[in-house]
């Protein structure tokens, strides 16, 4: 999980907030639909760098979905409010619906202010391990182990696709340090915190960093 600075909503979408009236509500479920929706999620990725707030694999409008942080469920005073809202992986377009299930959809309703690792928090990184194997694991701080050990559960961060997805991009990562120095490592590393020229983060760099600043 990387950390997400959340920046201004897109004007056009203030704006059509703006238009509620007494006949007319700006509503999630009734009108939040074309050019305002996809504006948003255009929005959501790129300040994501393209890839979902949970696992970190590359994500585009075809394969993401708009999430609500704190679910509409429970929070339906939110469902509009920028702030609350992150791109997630499996997009709800992919026909058949993609499985397993993780992310956005598998937390589907489930939030809890105290057991669950936010990617809008600055320190989120530190509540997980990512050895070479592709694991993600709950970090051993005791006051951050059973957020993290939540969260991984009810988002399904540790199932066998996402493991085998987290293990590729490391071999490749791996594979660029062979003939490096330590110092290049470490630069190397502190690229992969950074977007490209293209404002996209390697897919899994939170892994991949994580395990460059503590292996090597």
């Amino acid at each position: 999980m990387k950390h997400i600075k959340k920046g201004h909503e897109p004007e056009k979408f203030t704006n059509w907030k703006a238009l509620e009236n007494d006949d007319w509500k700006p509503s999630w479920d009734d009108n939040f639909q074309a050019p305002e929706k996809p504006i948003v999620h255009d929005a959501l990725l790129k300040e994501q760098g393209y890839i979902c707030c949970y696992c970190g694999m590359s994500i585009t409008r075809e394969t993401s979905h708009i999430e609500h942080l704190k679910p509409r469920s429970n929070y339906p005073s939110l469902s509009l409010e920028y702030k609350n809202l992150i791109a997630s992986c499996q997009g709800e377009s992919e026909k058949p619906p993609t499985v397993p299930v993780h992310c956005g959809h598998k937390k589907k309703y489930w939030y809890d202010e105290n057991l669950m690792v936010s990617p809008l928090e600055i320190n989120c990184v530190d509540f997980f391990q990512y050895p070479a194997s592709g694991e993600i694991l709950p970090t051993d701080n005791p006051d951050k182990k059973a957020a993290a050990e939540t969260t991984i559960k009810k988002l399904a961060l540790d199932i066998d696709k996402l493991q085998k997805m987290r293990k590729k991009a490391i071999d490749g990562a791996l594979l660029a340090i062979e003939g490096l120095t330590d110092k290049e490592i470490q630069l190397l590393a502190q690229g992969y915190e950074k977007p490209d020229g293209n404002g996209q983060y390697t897919p899994f760099c939170a892994a991949i960093s994580y395990l460059f600043k503590n292996y090597f």
